[in-house]
């Protein structure tokens, strides 16, 4: 069975979208392929490979990467989901073609808290939520 690719997009890549590849692969990497990109991408945050890892998924070799970079190469996606918040002003990238498209809102981790201790809680949070999103989304599909 040839695996569908799933491209998660969100601001910088460097949270949401590396956590939702993170889980879809985790959990599904039998029939998805999973990959994220940002919009303009910052440095992956190391909140995000311990919170991730504190689940038992690694994703300490990770790297950012541009979703103009994917667009250029041609590559063909089944699934494109965006992990952006509306909310706080962050744009919502649109894209043509055939993939089927999704949103999924989830507030910027980094920005939820002054200290080390509320990020990192914050951060585990939305670890949570997406990887119920992801469970959600299999779920629907019937996987």
């Amino acid at each position: 069975m040839k695996k569908r690719k799933v491209l998660f997009i969100c601001t910088h890549n460097s949270a949401r979208s590396q956590m939702a590849e993170g889980w879809l692969n985790a959990l599904y990497g039998d029939r998805f392929e999973a990959k994220s990109a940002g919009l303009e991408p910052g440095d992956l945050n190391p909140l995000v490979v311990t919170a991730m890892d504190e689940v038992g998924i690694d994703i300490s070799q990770s790297r950012t990467k541009k979703v103009q970079d994917f667009l250029k190469a041609g590559e063909a996606f089944s699934w494109i989901i965006t992990v952006c918040d509306e909310a706080s002003g962050e744009h919502r990238p649109f894209f043509s073609g055939n993939a089927n498209c999704l949103h999924w809102s989830f507030p910027d981790p980094e920005l939820l808290g002054v200290t080390l201790e509320d990020r990192m809680n914050a951060m585990r949070r939305i670890r949570g939520d997406i990887g119920t999103a992801v469970r959600k989304w299999g779920a629907f599909l019937g996987l």
